[in-house]
């Protein structure tokens, strides 16, 4: 059986003056990757980014908490589980003074809503079947954490 390999392509696109220094050049930039043709606008999570704008360390936190919720979704469905909301409120750490500056933790706190019929166990071990294929958390050092509430939603 021939084995398939996922290619994912990226551009970023900046424009500006770095000659005044660090102090004075402009940080935000945008990111496509085709074929989506939705853009996003970017700048840094330093003191110099502007915070009403997404930076990348946001998108690595957001990717992991999509990947984990796609996965999630997924496996539920497979095992008949019939899931009516999931929400992820997820954070990741990135101490300044543990060098190479990086990514060190993210948590994700998914809120998982379920009709009636599984035992709570079963959820949590769907949680784990999904951590456990999920791509994005496989490709990162950053240690993933996952701290689920399984909620089950009334009769009616």
């Amino acid at each position: 059986m021939a084995s398939t390999t996922h290619r994912y392509t990226a551009r970023t696109h900046w424009t500006g003056e770095t000659g005044l220094g660090w102090d004075h050049y402009e940080r935000t930039h945008e990111a496509e990757a085709a074929p989506a043709t939705q853009k996003l606008t970017l700048t840094t999570g330093e003191s110099k980014g502007d915070p009403s704008q997404l930076n990348p360390e946001q998108l690595v936190v957001m990717a992991a908490s999509s990947c984990q919720l796609l996965w999630f979704l997924h496996v539920a469905s497979k095992a008949r589980v019939e899931v009516i909301e999931y929400e992820d409120d997820a954070d990741a750490e990135m101490p300044e003074d543990d060098r190479p500056v990086r990514l060190t933790r993210i948590t994700l706190r998914p809120r998982i809503v379920v009709k009636p019929g599984p035992t709570e166990e079963r959820v949590r071990h769907l949680v784990d079947v999904a951590h456990e294929e999920c791509y994005i958390a496989n490709s990162l050092k950053t240690e993933v954490l996952i701290e689920p509430t399984v909620e089950f939603a009334s009769v009616q």
